[in-house]
């Protein structure tokens, strides 16, 4: 067997490999997923959700997907409340052609929002979707591909300015960056015990586990100066404990 044929098998053994080392992942997303409680495929209207958005923007329906074109912000609030524990999935893709909007960057959301200054179980809504208006909220957060995709973090924020971020939850490596027009399969996870988790592709990226959690509050999609494109909206209820 000459060099090259042998990296083409070391290829297709370490792709195999990879693949099957996902199966166990999938297959455990699958069993965790119980009774559907909310849903949208973006076929009908916006009427589940409350836009915020700076000037320039859009947020469209087209094709069964949620379509946003965003310049200077823009956060999609999910109007239920909802109470942990469960599982919020989505498809979702950043297209880079070259439309105005087309940057790499900020595949975003907020989970488990509440905002301590209204009253409590109040929807978080009525700001500019500047991001600095969102300081004041206590949620979870993941900036997925942030900072023009040299970043992924997750935050708990505390109602304060301060946004703390742990060490090992500020993430620069190529593989935990953005990839242009990839349909992304993102699972959000809130467990009974105070556990979080962020999983991609059948990975998980993130994980906490809060001393004093979020166990109710609101979902929102977030970006700054992209184009997405996002299908397939569903929030679960967990049907088995974390293993």
């Amino acid at each position: 067997m000459n060099l090259s044929a042998a990296c083409q098998l070391w290829l297709r053994t370490t792709r195999l490999a990879a693949v099957l080392l996902a199966v166990p992942l999938l297959l455990r997303a699958a069993d965790e997923s119980g009774p559907v409680l909310f849903s949208d495929d973006f076929d009908r209207d916006l009427r589940q959700w409350s836009i915020e958005q700076m000037p320039g923007g859009s947020v469209a329906l087209r094709e069964g997907a949620l379509v946003i074109e965003d310049v200077g912000g823009t956060t999609l609030w999910f109007r239920p409340r909802l109470t942990a524990p469960l599982e919020i999935s989505y498809e979702v893709e950043v297209a880079v052609h070259d439309g105005p909007h087309d940057r790499l960057s900020d595949l975003n959301c907020f989970w488990m929002a509440q905002d301590p200054t209204r009253p409590a179980g109040a929807l978080p809504a009525g700001r500019s979707g500047r991001f600095s208006d969102y300081d004041s909220l206590q949620t979870y957060y993941v900036g997925y591909g942030g900072n023009n995709n040299t970043t992924s973090r997750f935050r708990r924020y505390d109602g304060t300015s301060a946004r703390p971020l742990l060490p090992q939850h500020d993430l620069s490596a190529a593989d935990f960056l953005l990839v242009p027009n990839h349909v992304y399969n993102l699972r959000i996870v809130v467990r009974d015990g105070g556990t979080t988790e962020f999983w991609r592709d059948g990975e998980k990226i993130f994980s906490f586990t809060d001393p004093h959690p979020l166990t109710t509050g609101y979902f929102a999609f977030r970006t700054v100066q992209s184009h997405q494109i996002i299908r397939h909206f569903k929030i679960s209820r967990l049907s088995s404990p974390a293993t």
